[in-house]
């Protein structure tokens, strides 16, 4: 393995782990009625390569289920990112 795939893992680690640690803490402030992280943010953090960490975290803490955009979008997100990183694989490596 080299030093490019290196890197991106790290950093698939560390966005799955930032968009699961902000849909708990998304979740925390909803059940205290606090300031919230807003929608386009935790979407953001699934575009950019998070999508495992948010959509188990979107499952496991049961937030943001009742919202279709999210229930649908997260996974659909991250089985397109998956996709990608499939196709990439077979063409270039």
């Amino acid at each position: 393995m080299g030093k490019t795939e290196i890197i991106i893992l790290i950093y698939l680690l560390v966005i799955n782990l930032t968009a699961f640690i902000a849909m708990f803490v998304d979740k925390q402030k909803a059940k205290k009625h606090k300031w919230r992280i807003p929608e386009k943010v935790l979407f953001l953090f699934v575009v950019l390569g998070g999508g495992i960490g948010g959509t188990a975290a979107m499952s496991l803490f049961r937030h943001k289920t009742k919202h279709w955009y999210f229930k649908i979008g997260f996974p659909l997100i991250t089985i397109v990112e998956i996709a990608m990183a499939v196709i990439i694989c077979i063409k270039f490596v």
